[in-house]
Parts: structure tokens; sequence; C-alpha cells
């Protein structure tokens, strides 16, 4: 039978956003409802409400989530009522050409729930991520479900579900970094701080944190940021090379997305260096480099799509790592919030007061 829950729903294009009661279906074959916990609330929400994802409004916004399954559809068996779960936006299909060929953390066919959530009047809502986690319920896929530790915090373990984990996969499978390695993180705020503790998780001897910001160079050493370089008031590049015998850092995480600091990770790495793009880039942005420089240089440029993470793989191991006081999660939630207050996490956020605000339930 069908539940009325709250939700915030982002009615339109840069319209505040309001606290809603929703409809949420009994879970269909491969569906499963989750009783949402704690939801932190991240830039990609901003974008939907900002119209920068899609114009398919209203959005039930939210994906940062972790809660308790509540029920779950014919045919589920990885997961079932009573089971601690992060909720993740890529669940793989397993029969694509990446899962078949061993990399399902390319899956080119993820999926999300059939049924939709809707208003009560029966508009249809278009959740974030196809997730629509600030709310008291959500409809998924169960494959968006993964199993975790119920011990941990629930503020904590959801941050897995997007930033956090793209930032230290961005570090740890995609940039690979290893024992002893240098790396520097370009971009401070909450993928980049993740990063960083990514790279102090994987043995990085030497990790530099950028940013134009005083305050988030000081959080960036507190999560393991062995330097710091305010690039507002010297050059970046120059700056990392002198840290590194003049040569460049092993690995150069690029953690905001726009061509000039990406002309600065790509020239501040080592000779055959890895630079790896985590922040997200604008459609409209264009980059522009000497052909002779990529070829001259070597190394690896990659993108990093959701750290390159399997949630099956990655979120039991990184919750159990957090459990062992080895990954500290828990300094990354800045408050933690009512659903009636994401409006002005949005305004906290744009500030840079916040690595993230959580919505508790």
């Amino acid at each position: 039978m069908a539940q009325e829950v709250r939700g915030v729903i982002a009615p339109g294009k840069d319209e505040p956003v309001r606290v809603e009661t929703i409809v949420v279906p009994d879970p269909g074959p491969g569906e499963a409802v989750v009783q949402v916990q704690a939801c932190g609330v991240c830039h990609t929400d901003l974008h939907y409400k900002q119209g920068g994802i899609n114009d398919e409004f209203p959005f039930l916004l939210g994906h940062e989530a972790a809660g308790v399954v509540e029920s779950v559809g014919e045919g589920v068996t990885d997961v079932a009522p009573g089971d601690f779960v992060i909720l993740n936006w890529r669940a793989v299909c397993g029969n694509c050409r990446a899962c078949l060929r061993g990399r399902p953390w390319y899956c080119f066919n993820t999926h999300n729930a059939e049924q939709k959530m809707t208003l009560t009047d029966g508009t249809e809502l278009s959740p974030a991520l196809g997730i629509g986690a600030f709310a008291e319920k959500t409809l998924v896929a169960a494959g968006q479900c993964t199993k975790v530790d119920p011990s941990v915090a629930p503020a904590v373990a959801g941050l897995l579900g997007c930033g956090v984990m793209a930032g230290i996969g961005a570090a740890i499978n995609t940039g690979n970094v290893g024992r002893g390695d240098s790396v520097a993180v370009i971009g401070c705020g909450g993928v980049g701080d993740a990063a960083i503790a990514g790279a102090n998780l994987a043995g990085a001897a030497k990790i530099i944190a950028v940013d134009i910001d005083d305050r988030k160079l000081e959080t960036a050493r507190s999560m393991g940021a062995t330097h710091t370089v305010n690039s507002r008031e010297s050059d970046p590049v120059a700056a990392i090379q002198e840290l590194t015998g003049g040569f460049g850092a092993d690995v150069v995480i690029e953690a905001v997305g726009r061509p000039e600091t990406y002309k600065q990770a790509f020239y501040a790495r080592d000779l055959a260096g890895t630079v790896v793009l985590v922040g997200v880039p604008t459609p409209e942005m264009k980059l522009e480099l000497p052909l002779l420089d990529v070829f001259g240089r070597g190394g690896s440029l990659k993108s990093s799509w959701y750290g390159d993470c399997l949630p099956s793989r990655d979120f039991p191991m990184l919750i159990d790592l957090h459990l062992q006081g080895r990954l500290p999660l828990d300094k990354f939630v800045t408050e933690t919030i009512e659903l009636t207050d994401v409006e002005k996490a949005f305004e906290r956020m744009h500030h840079g007061d916040v690595l993230r605000s959580v919505v508790v339930l």
C-alpha cells in the first residue's frame, strides 16, 4: 500500500525548495523502499534546483543517503527488510560490456526504480540521481542499496553515497595513489578534502592542498594534507614543483572542474605523472593545451566518475576503516539539519561555510 511521507522538492528553476507530502508506492520487482535516516546536502542537488542537470521539474532532491530497508519487491535477494544500507546512484547491471569485462565500476547500463514517486495530486517526481532522499522514505532500485555495518552513524555513512566517495575514489581508484607518492589536490571543498583523506589512507608521503581560502586549507590539514598553498597568493604550479624537488607531484587531483585549474594540474605533475579530473565542469567550458606538451610529458590524463567506485566493494571497506579510526569520515559533517533547513543549507554551501550539511530524519 502506498505511503504518504514528507519530502523536499524543487518545484522549478531557481525557485526555493519546499517540503511537500509525497506518495511512495510499494516496491515492485527489483525495487526497495528505504526509511531514510540521513542525507547530505550535495552540490549536485543545487545543480538540480538551478536547472543545471535537466528541466524535468519537479525534482525530489537528495541522494547522499543512508537508512534502513523497509520492504523489498519480488526477486530482491541482496538486501532484506531491516538491513542498514548506503544508497548509491550507480546500480550496476551485470550484463553490459563493461560488467562482462570485469569492470563493473564503468557500467554503461545502471538502473533506477521503474515506478515513480508522486505528489498527492499525482504529479510525478524526478528523483535526484534516481534516489530522492530528502524524504522520510524513498523508492529505489534494490541494486542502489549497499549493506554496511549498522554500528556507523547514518549521518557519516551517507556521505559515501556521493561526494566523499568521489574524492576518496579519485585518489585510490582512479589516481592509484601508492605508498610514498607525492600528491597535490587542487580545490579543497568536500570532494577535494576526501581526495586528501584517500591519499593519506593510501600512504602518500607528501600531500599538497591548494585553494584560495585559508579556512579550507586549514581543514585540509586536518584531513591529512602535509603542505598547503594559497593559490591567490602564489603560483600553485611553482609551489608544487618547489615542494617536490622541482619535479612536480606524482598524482595531481583537480577537484574544481575549471579549465584554468586543470591547466595548473597538468603542469604541476611530474613527467609521466597522473592528472585526475574529479571536479565537474559545465557544458560551455573548453580546454586548450599544446599537443606537444601532452605528448612530451607522458603519463595519464584521467577523469574520475563517482571515484570509479564499485559500491559493493568500496562502501563496506571504507565504513570498516572509519570504524577502526583510520578514515575520519565524521570530520566532513559540519552540521546536522532538518528537512525544513535545506534551502538555508544551499546558501551556506554557496558561501563556502560548510563541508557538509546533513539532513537527519
